[in-house]
């Protein structure tokens, strides 16, 4: 999901919310359910209703109305996770927002197996390029030292960040998870961040009870977060708002952890400039000394799991912010060389926003089968390419 700064104060109230499903009831009392129970017949048939509405939705243009016939639903309508999630949690948010890209979630890391008949054409879809066949290579983040400054003058790019979605191993996914979780969760991740040292050692900020000053203080900063949108909302990921969510940056405010927003953990590491090999060797150090500490959740063939099946594998985003102002102005010839090099072009503010002053976010489009310094170098030469064509023109 996009960077989402948060606007006002009102973010931080807890929010009561009725969640749809009854079983939740029972997550918050015991914290797993068998996983040979039967699933409830309130839930067929909420998931029944579900299918009819995809099936009468005809503009409905999500993966999940692509990919969830009437054999596959009811192939996966009576399946159940070790914790208890069922197909209900995986397309919930995409049968509430049919106007959804892709319209499923993962309630734990189990469900890309157990419901794996869904989510692996959905992933081979989106993830162009990696079939179901294909197996994610093991990680790699290569040799950082070869990565540079793509703009040593300072005349193209504003800004450079380079990030990564990462799930803690042993717990579900947010809509799987009880309070109690949370904090336990929060707890591991702040003493584990607070024994960071050297460009990595910094403050973590909890949600709950937040003092206005700092507050504002984060929000000036554009580091602070707010409640998941209505996708994220309909995916009972929100659960238990504030709690359990926090906030660490480095003192040079060029390294932030972002705790259960939407992933686990979203490690991000950001300055201003070109210097795309420098951020990159901070994020791998930080990414490192983490999981020493913090084992992360990992799949065979799909490499890093996290909620969302479009951040799986590498889960690595590495953008920029690019002034190319006579490129811009021949929209062709960038999308060729976005093509070429397999980058996303984004507006200033992220997807489907205009570019201002001819400033685009750009980033490697690829997370899956490569590896993760595979996709920032893809991305690296995709921007040099880009500078050079500016110059020339």
């Amino acid at each position: 999901m996009l960077l989402r700064l948060v606007a006002s104060f009102e973010t931080f109230r807890p929010i009561l919310r009725l969640v749809s499903m009854s079983h939740y009831a029972e997550y918050d009392k015991v914290g797993r359910q068998d996983s040979d129970k039967m699933v409830d017949a309130a839930v067929l048939e909420k998931l029944e209703a579900g299918f009819k509405k995809l099936e009468a939705a005809t503009d409905c243009k999500s993966l999940l109305k692509k990919y969830l016939t009437r054999s596959v639903f009811d192939q996966l309508k009576d399946k159940k996770t070790g914790l208890g999630a069922t197909l209900l949690d995986v397309i919930q948010s995409g049968v509430e927002n049919l106007d959804s890209g892709v319209g499923v979630y993962a309630p734990d890391a189990e469900a890309y197996t157990v419901f794996a008949p869904l989510f692996d054409p959905i992933i081979e879809d989106y993830h162009v390029g990696f079939s179901q066949t294909d197996k994610h290579p093991a990680k790699d983040f290569g040799d950082v030292n070869s990565l540079v400054n793509v703009d040593p003058e300072g005349q193209y790019v504003v800004s450079t960040r380079v990030r990564c979605g990462r799930s803690m191993q042993g717990y579900p996914f947010n809509p799987c998870l009880t309070e109690a979780q949370y904090k336990e969760m929060e707890e591991k991740v702040s003493s584990t961040l607070s024994g960071l040292e050297g460009e990595l050692k910094g403050t973590f900020y909890p949600l709950t009870g937040m003092a206005k000053d700092v507050q504002q203080k984060l929000i000036d900063d554009h580091f602070l977060f707010k409640e998941g949108d209505r996708f994220l909302q309909a995916a009972n990921a929100c659960r238990y708002w504030p709690t359990g969510r926090g906030i660490f940056h480095n003192d040079k405010k060029t390294f932030l952890v972002w705790c259960n927003e939407e992933d686990h953990l979203r490690i991000i590491s950001m300055q201003m400039g070109g210097d795309l090999g420098e951020v990159y060797r901070r994020l791998v150090t930080a990414a490192n000394e983490i999981e020493k500490r913090v084992p992360f959740s990992h799949h065979d063939r799909l490499g890093f799991l996290t909620f969302c099946p479009t951040n799986l594998g590498t889960t690595i985003r590495a953008s920029v912010h690019i002034k190319v102002p006579k490129l811009a102005a021949n929209k062709a010839k960038l999308d060729e060389v976005a093509t070429k090099y397999n980058l996303q072009v984004r507006g200033t503010r992220g997807e489907h926003t205009e570019a201002e002053g001819g400033i685009y976010d750009i980033s490697n489009k690829r997370r899956m089968g490569l590896t993760e310094y595979q996709a920032v170098k893809e991305m690296q030469d995709g921007i040099l390419e880009l500078i050079k064509l500016e110059k020339e023109a």
